[in-house]
Parts: C-alpha cells; structure tokens; sequence
C-alpha cells in the first residue's frame, strides 16, 4: 500500500480513551487527506459453567458490532463529508490484531485505556504492546485530553541516540512542521553518581564531561532533521540525575 493511500486506522471499543482516540484520529486523517479506518477487535471468550437464557449466535453478534461500527462511521462522514471512512470488524486478539494492521498504515491511533484495561495504569497493556511491535508510528492518545496550556501547538520528543529514536525524532519534526508547532527535544539521563551508594565507588565520573557527552548525542540526532526541517523551532531540555519513572520539571529551554 502507497503512503499516499495507507490510512490513519484506530482501535475503538466504545471506552472513553478510545472515543478520545477515535476524535484525534479524525482531525489527523482530515488534515492528512488520509483515510480513516476504524477498527475494532473482536475477541470471543469461552465460558464453560451453565449459562441461562438463550446463546446469541456467534454471526448475530458480529452483525451487531458491524452495524455499530457503521453507525459510528456514518455519524463522521456527515461531519466530515470528503473524508473516506472504513470500518474493520476483526477477530482475535487485541494486541496482535493491530499490531498486524500497523503493516499497512500510515499512522495508528489508540486510547491509553480500553474497555478491559486497569484503572490505576498510565497507559494499558494493549497499547504497549502494539507501541513495542508496530510497523508504524504509534499515537497514543489519554482519555481526559484537554487543549494543551500552550499559546502554540507542541511536540515533545524523547532523543537516547538509539534507532528507535532516530525513528521518532524523524516523525515528530514531520508533525511538528505540518501544523506549525513549536518542537522540544529532551534528553535525560540518570547520572552515573546515583548508580552507588551515597555517591561513593570506586570509579569516578566528570560530570561536566557527562553533560558534555549529553549534548554532542543531541547535536548529532537533530543534525538532520534540523537541516531537513530550518523553519521548525526546537527548545533542547537537558535533564541531568532523573531516576527511572519520576516526574520532573523540565527546565529552560535552548533555542537551535
């Protein structure tokens, strides 16, 4: 499938994150000329204890989540009367599911949290999953999106030198460029001294040449997208002795 035809697809399961999701999806593809393609997983599980009542028919309830689906498409298409909307019923497994639909998409967009996730997780199983495995970017996209504080869109890109990275840095100067967004780069790293106790060991680290070294890895990942992309503003956040998985406050920015 060419770039040009490859669609912004979603995964949608009636939760709150993945409405949310479904919103930023539509607003991308619009503003892509892209197709959108909604895509829900429909993961049949066995129950082997009685069950009273009637058992609905495996084809029934998938007519049923088709027409939903249908419903929910046709309802953007009259918002958005330009915009090819396609809809995807599929069954298995969530994860592997959109992981595999990453292979033909130009973009997919998931909810932090779906139907199935735990309330107190930051982002949930499935959406790791396919961030880890997926042949395209991933968006992820929070259930209580509120407009950004900024006076100007904003990107925040995470740089470590690694492929992966390199991967990122490329995307998000692209999205940056496309809706006139200011970029911020952060670089951060846990610094040697904390790897000992109270500092103490037997080597010793120059901090200065730490943060030397932190800053030549930066220069080296934005020379080419800095070169591709002149007309994009980019702020670099050095953060120096930022223990894995703690908040921080990013400090002034650098200008490039």
């Amino acid at each position: 499938m060419s770039s040009q035809t490859a669609p912004v697809v979603v995964g949608y399961d009636g939760s709150q994150a993945s409405t949310a999701a479904l919103r930023w999806a539509t607003a991308e593809a619009v503003r892509r000329h892209a197709p959108l393609r909604i895509v829900e997983v429909f993961e049949l599980e066995i129950v082997s204890r009685p069950s009273p009542g009637k058992v609905v028919p495996l084809a029934a309830l998938r007519t049923v989540r088709e027409r939903g689906l249908e419903a929910l498409a046709d309802g953007i298409r009259l918002q958005y009367p330009r915009l090819d909307v396609q809809t995807l019923l599929l069954e298995g497994t969530p994860a592997a599911s959109l992981i595999e639909e990453t292979a033909q998409a130009r973009l997919v967009v998931l909810g932090s949290r779906g139907l199935g996730g735990f309330s107190g997780a930051v982002i949930g199983s499935v959406a790791v999953q396919v961030s880890a495995h997926a042949h395209s970017p991933v968006v992820v996209v929070p259930a209580d999106q509120r407009p950004s504080p900024h006076t100007t869109p904003t990107v925040v890109l995470g740089v470590d030198g690694s492929k992966v990275s390199a991967r990122a840095t490329d995307f998000a100067f692209e999205q940056a460029e496309a809706i006139g967004a200011r970029l911020i780069v952060v670089h951060a790293w846990r610094s040697p001294l904390s790897t000992y106790e109270h500092g103490k060991g037997e080597l010793v680290f120059d901090e200065a040449e730490v943060q030397k070294a932190a800053e030549v890895l930066v220069a080296e990942a934005l020379a080419g997208p800095l070169a591709d992309h002149p007309d994009t503003e980019v702020d670099v956040r050095l953060i120096p002795g930022q223990p894995p998985g703690r908040s921080c406050r990013l400090p002034k920015a650098r200008t490039w």
